[in-house]
């Protein structure tokens, strides 16, 4: 702990001490600063209390949710990629090779993605059904598929679930494979958002990662994105990477403001194991960074990891400019511009009021219901073999059991940064959000001013110093 102290205090003295550094400085809150220093992800992802729930119990609780239902979010995740990034940990798969054997490979896992889903609609007979309000196709690099199969695999989607007028069809990928013509499919074939992980605008920081784009690209992808017309252009931007700076951060925001781009999802490097912390898309293997004696080694040979009061600047920095310029901060680091809404596949899983199943189909994908959660294999050839056998590759389930399912609902609604009501809480589970277990929580949150009660009022609403440690205070504390 004594390291991570020492790391806080570490600061850019160009830039001003980040006003959550007392907080975490404190004794009353180590707690919260060992979790930072061992990097985990799990702001929006909670995993159930009681393992071993079959992965057929669960297709059934899925099947009685969703038969009567509000729409819900659906994946479709292709793990494909050229080159694996040096913070990645997603189950990706690698392509490469003549143009045509690299659209042969790629086009197999939209096969067995379709084959997938098949499985998932006989398993689960309300889910062809159920209105999806947005349609998710990420990865790996989706965008790299060959226009052939991104139209079979959009068509698929469309004709066998339930898209209505207004499900949105969402589709990322990478800026050097959104190239205009394939931006011009998507848009023909009725995909209304983009989203692309930049992750820098720096070309030094891209470089270490890995990255095998430019930041010119970058750039390219906002224009043409928005020239084509889209609705929501988002990007992906990343801090706490190898030798980046504060300095470096502050001009990624000076480009997003130049371009007035439409949202930025803002995250810190994490170096903790996906697979200890059962997040979103569950990861395989550890990335390059994860390896303390390689991130060691790079530290030794003239490289520089930004300390603990570094990421806090750089993320006070992101925060406040675009909060300034206009940007609504929902959930916690999604960033959409004045006048738009908040990430709508989000609000669907997370809005106190809208919390409701995500179905995710594909390698390493995260399914799930107010009664249980379930992950996909991430063994690619376990997947492929399961695929093949007409099974449905679940890798593991877990359940909620009722005190679960509530304690589930306030984490996943404060990530929303909104205030959590009385009356829909009691409206859910009958009873009052002022009740315990809750009551000596938000009280001893209340006494550190990370949150504020309004008893009188039906809320409890984070503070300045909450809103920045909410990951910390959900997964630490609650």
């Amino acid at each position: 702990m004594s390291t991570a102290r020492e790391s806080l205090h570490r600061l850019d003295p160009a830039y001003p001490r980040p006003a959550v550094l007392d907080a975490l400085a404190d004794p009353v809150n180590a707690h919260l600063l060992e979790y930072l220093e061992e990097d985990p992800f799990g702001a929006h992802v909670f995993p159930g209390n009681v393992p071993g729930h079959p992965p057929e119990a669960f297709l059934a609780d899925l099947d009685a949710q969703l038969a009567d239902t509000a729409p819900i979010h659906l994946w479709s995740y292709i793990p494909t990629c050229a080159y694996r990034c040096r913070f990645c940990q997603y189950p990706v798969v690698l392509v490469k090779g003549a143009p045509e054997v690299v659209d042969t490979k790629a086009a197999q896992w939209v096969d067995w993605n379709i084959q997938e889903a098949r499985l998932w609609l006989d398993a689960v007979p309300n889910l062809r059904r159920a209105p999806v309000g947005e349609f998710n196709v990420f990865g790996g690099t989706p965008s790299m598929l060959p226009a052939h199969a991104i139209r079979r695999l959009l068509d698929f989607y469309r004709e066998n679930f339930g898209f209505t007028a207004e499900t949105t069809i969402r589709f990322e990928g990478d800026p050097s494979t959104f190239t205009p013509e394939k931006l011009e499919l998507l848009r023909e074939l009725g995909c209304t958002k983009i989203s692309s992980g930049v992750q820098s605008f720096d070309d030094t920081v891209l470089r270490e990662c890995g990255r095998e784009h430019s930041s010119a690209m970058c750039v390219d992808f906002v224009r043409n994105a928005r020239a084509l017309g889209f609705e929501w252009a988002s990007i992906d931007l990343m801090y706490g990477l190898l030798d980046q700076t504060v300095d470096s951060v502050r001009r990624d925001l000076d480009v997003v403001l130049e371009h007035g781009v439409d949202a930025v999802v803002c995250t810190k490097l994490h170096l903790m194991s996906y697979a200890d912390t059962r997040t979103g898309v569950t990861g395989e293997k550890p990335a390059a960074w994860q390896f303390p004696d390689y991130r060691r080694k790079l530290g030794e040979t003239g490289h520089h990891w930004p300390s603990l009061g570094e990421q806090y600047q750089m993320r006070e920095l992101l925060t406040e400019g675009l909060t300034a310029a206009g940007y609504t901060e929902h959930p916690t680091m999604y960033f959409a511009r004045s006048g738009l809404p908040p990430e709508k596949w989000k609000a669907i899983m997370v809005d106190q009021d809208r919390q409701e199943a995500e179905v995710a189909i594909g390698l390493g994908g995260s399914s799930s219901c107010r009664a249980s959660e379930a992950i996909t294999d991430t063994n690619r050839d376990r997947y492929a073999r399961a695929v093949r056998e007409g099974r449905i590759p679940l890798g593991s389930a877990t359940r909620f059991t009722p005190e679960a399912q509530a304690a589930r609902a306030v984490k996943m609604a404060l990530t929303t940064l909104q205030p959590l009501r009385e009356d829909l809480y009691r409206a859910r589970f009958g009873r009052s959000l002022f009740a315990e277990p809750w009551a000596s929580a938000f009280d001893r949150l209340a006494g550190r001013d990370l949150v504020r009660v309004d008893r009188v009022g039906g809320l409890v609403e984070l503070t300045g110093n909450g809103r920045t440690l909410v990951e910390a205070l959900i997964n630490a504390e609650l």
